[in-house]
């Protein structure tokens, strides 16, 4: 018997970011929303112990060992119940791997769930939930979708209500960026200046609730896209090639590489996507809506 679970990408349409806590973490206010984008994690019994397997795009820079938050998710979960984790996971991966879209965490939060299922260990939503935050700050949401705000250091999540589908482009960068390598230079960059406690926009949670795109695009804003701009300034010609096509705004994607393009309907989306495929300033383009259901048993 195996379980499969299907798990979206992520994108922030805010990410505002707190000054460095003595943890090392950041206080952030995530603005999270669910995109069509997504991985399948396939967990099936295995008398050779935990092993974890992918295919897809860019599946060799994908970690097989136990750092993979797929194999810490069945351990977590085992653990916890008593079981031992043998299990293989395979991960048929559609997620930009480092891109700040939340791939990784994705796959953690569909290990849990798959594992949840397999074993019949009935953890309620709340453990589920606790689990995720242990594994890291955006993977509570991959297990919950749908659109949120995570406060914390994005763990701590409240859903929130949107009132239509917004119509997403997403550039995929020619080399990945380090999530720590993003916060690290953000701490840099911000030496000397006070940086205020991160909050939610009420103008971009409104856009949500009406649905209204042209509102959202207004509204969107990342704290990290300086950092990754200083370590990766090409992706300004992809941001610059995208908006010259049209798209209502661009920024990038979490702690990046990715670069996100807000458009008005799917017809905008693919016309943004076909010049940023002839642009030369991205290896990869695709096409996506939200939001989405989070991590689903097939």
């Amino acid at each position: 018997m195996s379980v499969t679970v299907r798990v979206p990408a992520k994108v922030n349409v805010q990410l505002a970011v707190g000054a460095a806590r003595p943890d090392g973490f950041h206080d952030l206010a995530n603005v999270f929303l669910a995109v069509g984008l997504y991985d399948e994690i396939t967990v099936t019994p295995s008398a050779d112990g935990l092993r974890v397997t992918c295919e897809g795009p860019d599946a060799a820079q994908v970690p097989l060992d136990r750092t993979n938050l797929a194999a810490r998710a069945a351990e977590a979960l085992a653990a916890r119940h008593g079981r031992n984790p043998g299990v293989h996971v395979h991960i048929a991966k559609d997620i930009p791997v480092a891109g700040g879209m939340a791939g990784g965490s994705a796959d953690g939060a569909g290990a849990l769930l798959a594992c949840d299922a397999l074993w019949g260990t009935n953890a309620s939503r709340e453990e589920l939930l606790e689990i995720c935050a242990e594994l890291g700050s955006d993977v509570p949401f991959s297990l919950v979708g749908g659109a949120a705000l995570g406060t914390g250091r994005g763990e701590r999540l409240t859903a929130l209500e949107v009132g239509g589908t917004f119509h997403w482009v997403f550039a995929m960068a020619s080399r990945g960026l380090s999530t720590p390598a993003v916060f690290r230079e953000f701490d840099r960059l911000a030496e000397g200046r006070d940086i205020p406690e991160p909050v939610a926009s009420r103008d971009l949670l409104d856009a949500l609730v009406k649905g209204d795109a042209e509102a959202l695009a207004a509204t969107v804003s990342n704290d990290l896209q300086p950092a990754a701009l200083s370590l990766f300034p090409e992706l300004a010609d992809t941001l610059a090639a995208g908006r010259a096509a049209g798209a209502l705004t661009g920024l990038v994607s979490g702690s990046g590489p990715t670069t996100a393009f807000l458009t008005r309907d799917a017809g905008s989306a693919e016309k943004v996507a076909e010049a940023l495929r002839a642009s030369g300033t991205c290896r990869g383009v695709r096409v996506a809506s939200g939001p989405v259901a989070g991590a689903t048993v097939l």
